[in-house]
């Protein structure tokens, strides 16, 4: 993807530099440069991402007075009944590629997708504008690759030529990942709102 030249700064609360590192090639596309933030907000548990994401951003912009966008995924499992979902980031942390693949073991049916919600707030905003992104696939047999991070090396999106998001270079990823999705959603309007 060629970017166009940065004009507009996008501040984007999150302490994962891998989120960041995505975010920003994305949103340069659009020529939005990306700003990182670190701004401690408490991730409440909730059964829908949009939630999270929207709590976040909301908190984030009474600490630090600036237009934001926050992000949150989850990864849905169909046999799990769409496990771990919201919950991702602490299954991850818990029980990890490992747990995951124990839950499936002899499962036939691994059909899964990721979601992704980018919510953009500020000082001035009721309330947070929320774009969704999400991609369908399956969960492999194995972990598989090295690159990207959380559940990656697990996760057979549809289109990758059987490649999990681990083993693909961060562009190819961005071609099918549902933060792109997300965060292409969240450009196209901010570009013309903005």
């Amino acid at each position: 993807m060629t970017s166009k030249p940065l004009k507009k700064v996008i501040f984007f609360v999150t302490g994962n530099v891998h989120k960041f590192t995505e975010a920003r090639l994305v949103l340069s596309e659009f020529g939005l440069s990306t700003v990182m933030l670190n701004v401690d907000t408490v991730e409440i548990q909730a059964d829908k991402i949009e939630n999270v994401a929207k709590m976040s951003a909301i908190e984030a912009v009474k600490k630090c007075c600036l237009p934001v966008i926050v992000e949150d995924a989850g990864l849905f499992i169909k046999a799990l009944r769409g496990f771990p979902g919201p919950y991702s980031s602490y299954v991850f942390r818990t029980i990890g590629l490992d747990g995951v693949l124990k839950l499936m073991k002899n499962v036939k049916e691994r059909n899964a997708f990721f979601a992704s919600v980018v919510a953009f707030s500020g000082p001035n905003r009721k309330s947070p504008e929320c774009f969704l992104g999400k991609t369908d696939g399956r969960i492999a047999e194995q972990v598989k690759g090295h690159q990207g991070f959380g559940f990656d090396p697990i996760f057979l999106p549809q289109g990758g030529k059987g490649k999990t998001f681990a083993e693909m270079s961060l562009d190819e990823k961005n071609t099918l990942s549902h933060r792109a999705k997300a965060l292409r959603g969240f450009a196209e309007w901010y570009v013309v709102k903005f």
